[in-house]
């Protein structure tokens, strides 16, 4: 798969980079805030090949990729390059209203996503270091431990430094400068006041003395009024002097005011939140864990698994450990995976069986959103059993008093991550685990699931549904195995037939919607009124030819009938240029039946049934 090429479509499908506002992406998905919420083309993306699914929640449009999110975000940045300069002067407040809620999550998405790779390497590294001391390879009182040990705090610890720079983006201010103001609060010099403990004034205004390392809401908070001041600055600056006036006033102004008032009220707001998570977890114990192992999935969902991030990594900061993410996400994890390798066993349609081995499998590893877009959601009954297995899991790990020491995604790579002071600690986390897998596949093997839905009033014939996807264009219908492509002849994109072309028309093959049709004029995708969705391509590599020889005659979002003219193609033109003029037809969502069967080889007129929906 071509995910560099899916990066590029989805810009094409968003309004273009003009229309970006922001773009982050976590292990799976990219994460996008728009100017126009209205330019971008929501059923398109999803029916791109390689698009597991659309999120639109947390005040985020969160496409997820997958594993190889990555490249897709690399390819959209450098696209986004091209605009950069432009971007200072995109006004703020074309930002789309939404929810306070939801502006909250996205704040922290946004956040805290640059900042996930090194909570990531420091928490690993306190793992392996605790896996060190206990196999005695590494004696606590050396300096290779007191290294490795300041090594792996340094993320936590400097922690304001870090969010500083996610904050800026998201403000949309000096990154450098929100930086410099998180070093402000943890200058040597400030920390030896706050031990000192006497009482300091500025100008007169009595300072409150606290100590912002491995804080979280302070800098946040700092950050976003620093954006205020500096646009104050930008606006009253007069040009000749702005260069070294502008940052003079915002270092002047913010860094006081989030030492005298918004530091300090932060503190307190992330001690209330530390303080109620700490007492849930001293009275009832099960119940976070329990909830988060239950619901987790709908958190992933709808893009609110962030809230949660910052509770999380103070508690790691502060105690070295936390209770509120880690315990049930490994439960939820795990339960997910159980679930779905369930539905591998079970099922006898060999793309569902696949699919389902493969992200059950990732599931356990730690990353769900495969297993869940591809498989739960469409499924609904291992959904249900998945939130069973993790509330299970959720309530051992609750009473045995599970916590994880690192941040990490959890799941059976990440078992260093409960590896700690505690040495029962790893043993309750591999107890949750089998807990949560057990009775994760169990349910979900009970509950059963239905591999397909047959339309009301259509009658079976030979094992067919009624369901039929005509031949787009009249020729020879052949097994995809004779098309000269691995992608299609292999069924990567999923079942189908291949008709090799006779004239140069292609029509509709059923009522419904055209949800993508390329530039270029090779390639046509359809959302069927029976549920299909179907990919028509027109030769091999035809993308090449840029549009020449291709005319089309609908646009993407029209809504067309069965047998209606699609696109004509010269395709002597097309042949003389050295191009395979086989055309393909896919059913891209293949796993939702049970089998596509092609009727049967030989010459095709277009309108005839081609394929059968079982």
């Amino acid at each position: 798969m071509d995910y560099k090429a899916i990066g590029k479509k989805i810009i094409s499908l968003v309004g273009g980079t003009e229309n970006i506002r922001q773009l982050t992406h976590c292990a799976t998905r990219l994460r996008f805030e728009f100017y126009k919420k209205e330019k971008v083309d929501v059923k398109s993306i999803e029916n791109i090949p390689g698009v597991i699914g659309v999120v639109e929640k947390g005040g985020q449009f969160q496409v997820i990729i997958g594993n190889e999110v990555q490249t897709a975000f690399r390819a959209i940045s450098e696209e986004m390059k091209h605009s950069e300069e432009n971007d200072g002067n995109r006004e703020l407040d074309r930002e789309e209203k939404t929810t306070i809620v939801n502006r909250i999550i996205s704040v922290i998405s946004t956040t805290f996503t640059p900042v996930i790779p090194a909570l990531i390497g420091g928490g690993m590294i306190k793992a392996v270091l605790s896996i060190l001391v206990l196999a005695k390879l590494v004696d606590p009182s050396e300096s290779t431990y007191s290294i490795l040990t300041f090594i792996s705090d340094a993320p936590f610890y400097f922690m304001p430094v870090l969010l500083a720079y996610g904050a800026a983006m998201k403000f949309k201010c000096n990154p450098i400068l929100a930086i410099t103001m998180a070093c402000a609060l943890l200058h040597p010099s400030w920390n030896g006041m706050v031990e000192a403990g006497e009482s300091i004034t500025f100008f007169g205004i009595p300072v409150v003395l606290v100590n912002y390392s491995s804080s979280v809401v302070p800098i946040i908070l700092s950050v976003w009024i620093m954006s205020y001041v500096e646009r104050f600055a930008e606006k009253y600056s007069p040009s000749v002097i702005k260069f070294f006036l502008k940052p003079l006033l915002i270092m002047f102004i913010a860094i006081p005011i989030a030492l005298l008032g918004v530091g300090p009220f932060g503190n307190l707001l992330n001690d209330i939140v530390q303080t109620g998570a700490t007492v849930l977890n001293e009275k009832v114990s099960w119940l976070i864990p329990m909830l988060m192992g239950a619901f987790q999935p709908f958190l992933t969902l709808t893009g609110t698994a962030w809230a949660m991030t910052p509770i999380a990594t103070g508690q790691i900061s502060s105690l070295g450990y936390e209770v509120v993410n880690g315990p049930g996400m490994l439960a939820s994890n795990i339960a997910q995976g159980g679930a779905t390798l369930a539905v591998a066993f079970k099922t006898k349609n060999k793309e569902l069986k696949q699919m389902a081995a493969s992200s059950g499998f990732t599931a356990v590893m730690g990353i769900t959103e495969p297993c869940l877009y591809g498989v739960l959601l469409k499924l609904k009954r291992p959904l249900i059993a998945s939130m069973i297995g993790g509330a299970a899991g959720g309530i051992y790990a609750g009473i045995s008093g599970l916590v994880r020491y690192a941040f990490v995604s959890p799941g059976l790579t990440a078992i260093p991550a409960f590896i700690g002071e505690n040495p029962w600690n790893v043993v309750h986390a591999l107890i949750t685990i089998v807990i949560s897998f057990v009775v994760g596949f169990a349910a979900s093997w009970l509950l059963g699931f239905q591999e397909s839905t047959e339309v009301e009033g259509t009658s079976k014939k030979d094992g067919v549904s009624g369901e039929w996807i005509k031949a787009p264009v009249t020729g020879r219908a052949a097994e995809l195995s004779e098309v000269a492509d691995d992608v299609f002849a292999k069924e990567v994109l999923g079942k189908g037939a291949a008709i090799f072309p006779e004239e140069g028309r292609v029509y509709a093959p059923g009522s419904g919607e055209i949800t993508i049709f390329f530039e270029t004029g090779h390639a046509i995708g359809m959302k069927l009124d029976n549920g299909a969705e179907v990919l028509i391509h027109v030769g091999i590599d035809t993308v090449n030819l840029q549009g020449k020889y291709f005319t089309p005659k609908v646009k993407a979002g029209s809504r067309v009938e069965a047998g209606e003219l699609l696109l004509e193609f010269d395709l002597q033109a097309i042949a003389e240029e050295g191009y395979d003029t086989v055309i393909p037809i896919i059913v891209t969502n293949t796993p939702n039946y049970r089998d596509v069967e092609l009727t049967t080889c030989g010459q095709k007129k277009a309108g005839e049934n081609l394929l059968g929906l079982v």
